[in-house]
């Protein structure tokens, strides 16, 4: 969709173009389904009579498809247009939407939520790939602020409106309330959105996708075993050590690829290196923001007795002001560059994620949200510029597989993030209650421990913060080694040329 970069519409200096608006409006509503389903799961057990551990799938099975899917995107969307593309993410989401909000059963309700699961998984890699090409290198901190509220926000308050939601009617209603709102968007978009380029004819490998599939969404289910039994925890490694060396093939396939064709996800993103910063900046901001997701509904519902509408309104603040403060973050980015806020924001979510080891039955629930707020403004602060700082790091034949790579990987760090936090506080709790402890003190004690090791893991955003430019125009500095800009010439796709797999 976006071979003809010289093609790209003028845009009106301060002003975010229609395709991009459209985009982010659609973004938001499916991503937010992402999350929405986290304070549904004791309804679904009453209603559908199944088990905790089936009614987690819910989230599970749209966090392992996308991880799955994504990786396909990068291709998809060289072959269509810019419409098309649209066109099928939404229409797969909306039917995936009702086909959960009437399913009979729960079978019904996971194959819903795989189908929207595709079509929201088409939506970030579209929407970051035509920013790139749309937005000029000047605004595009301005306008990657508002892509902020779709990508991080929309998580983040998925819990908040699900809770409300819920307050007043079943799981059905998610579903229900989304749907017509979804449709709109969709009807709205068909009308306005314009094609950013021309399709390219080029041949997919099938054997990467499959490989791909296997890779990722095997990685991204073992992960989600994890804090279970001992039997579902020895089953979860041996899924993820053979999802990680099913990837090792895949990248092996992707090298290879690079040499004698076109790969489905062009590791060369990975030579630049603001890019690759960016990246694991990213991934871990992403673990970190799910790994508080997980663990504040569990301790402000499981141990301080609150509802799911008391614990969505408790959070609802820091999710409010993580999207408010996108745009004005993305001005500050475009005006003063990264170091101001991606270092202080790397600082801050260091300093919210400490607060959180000392959670107690007794923490008052004015510092619980301070705290939060804290980590999502930090997280807003930090998400806007690397965003703009790893995508503006790579040249323009790169865009849809640095969105495609981008969008897998945090799929596969919100996996590792709940993974991670859910193994420790169970293992801790464990131990505590075999020796003699009662069982919420031992939680606590758990939960202390998970938010301590997000809490190191958060320590080292601060040193890949020292390490990023401050403007997008020294990351192409920066980047002038790696093999694409030091063979340009080498590269046919460069160029934009038809067939080469420009992005």
């Amino acid at each position: 969709m976006s071979a003809a970069i010289q093609e790209r519409p003028a845009v009106q200096a301060g002003r975010t173009p229609t395709v991009v608006r459209l985009l982010v409006l659609a973004t938001f509503v499916v991503i937010l389904n992402e999350t929405i389903m986290i304070n549904a799961i004791p309804r679904l057990m009453e209603s559908l009579h199944i088990t905790e551990q089936s009614a987690q799938w819910v989230s599970t099975a749209f966090m392992l498809t996308m991880a799955a899917v994504i990786p396909v995107t990068g291709w998809f969307l060289q072959r269509v247009t810019t419409r098309q593309a649209y066109a099928t993410a939404m229409g797969v989401f909306l039917a995936g939407t009702v086909l959960s909000a009437v399913a009979p059963s729960f079978e019904v309700l996971l194959l819903g939520r795989i189908v929207q699961a595709a079509g929201t998984a088409v939506m970030m890699p579209l929407l970051m790939t035509a920013l790139m090409i749309v937005v000029p290198e000047h605004d595009r901190g301005r306008v990657m602020g508002n892509v902020t509220l779709a990508i991080s926000v929309a998580p983040a308050l998925g819990p908040a409106v699900s809770g409300l939601i819920l307050q007043v009617g079943s799981w059905r209603m998610l579903f229900v309330v989304v749907l017509p709102i979804a449709a709109l968007v969709t009807l709205f978009g068909l009308r306005k959105v314009e094609d950013i380029g021309d399709p390219q004819v080029s041949s997919i490998d099938w054997l990467s996708v499959g490989v791909a599939a296997l890779g990722f969404g095997g990685l991204v289910y073992g992960l989600s075993l994890f804090g279970g039994s001992d039997g579902r925890v020895g089953l979860g490694v041996g899924i993820v050590i053979a999802g990680v060396a099913t990837i090792a093939v895949f990248v092996i396939r992707q090298l290879k690829l690079q040499r004698t064709g076109v790969p489905l996800m062009d590791l060369r993103t990975l030579g630049h290196r603001t890019y690759s910063l960016s990246l694991a900046l990213l991934s871990i901001g992403f673990l970190a923001m799910l790994g508080a997701m997980i663990l504040l509904p569990l301790y402000l519902q499981n141990l301080r007795g609150l509802s799911p509408l008391e614990t969505g309104l408790l959070v609802m603040p820091g999710g409010l002001a993580m999207g408010l403060l996108g745009p004005t973050i993305g001005k500050m980015f475009d005006r003063f560059g990264s170091r101001p806020l991606v270092l202080p924001g790397s600082i801050g979510m260091v300093l919210a994620l400490g607060g959180f080891t000392q959670v107690s039955m007794t923490m008052p629930y004015w510092q619980v949200l301070g705290l939060h707020a804290l980590l999502m403004v930090s997280l807003a602060a930090t998400f806007t510029p690397v965003f703009t700082l790893g995508m503006g790091g790579l040249p323009p034949h790169l865009y849809s597989h640095g969105s495609s790579m981008l969008g897998t990987l945090q799929q596969v760090a919100a996996a590792f993030g709940t993974a991670l936090v859910v193994t420790v506080m169970s293992a801790r709790t464990s131990h505590l209650v075999a020796d003699g402890a009662a069982a919420a003190p031992a939680q606590v004690s758990g939960m202390r421990l998970a938010f301590g090791v997000t809490t190191a893991l958060a320590l080292v955003t601060i040193v890949v913060a020292a390490k990023l430019p401050h403007r997008i125009a020294d990351a192409g500095t920066q980047d002038h080694g790696s093999p694409d800009h030091g063979n340009a010439d080498a590269d046919p796709a460069a160029d934009g040329h038809p067939g080469s797999g420009a992005a």
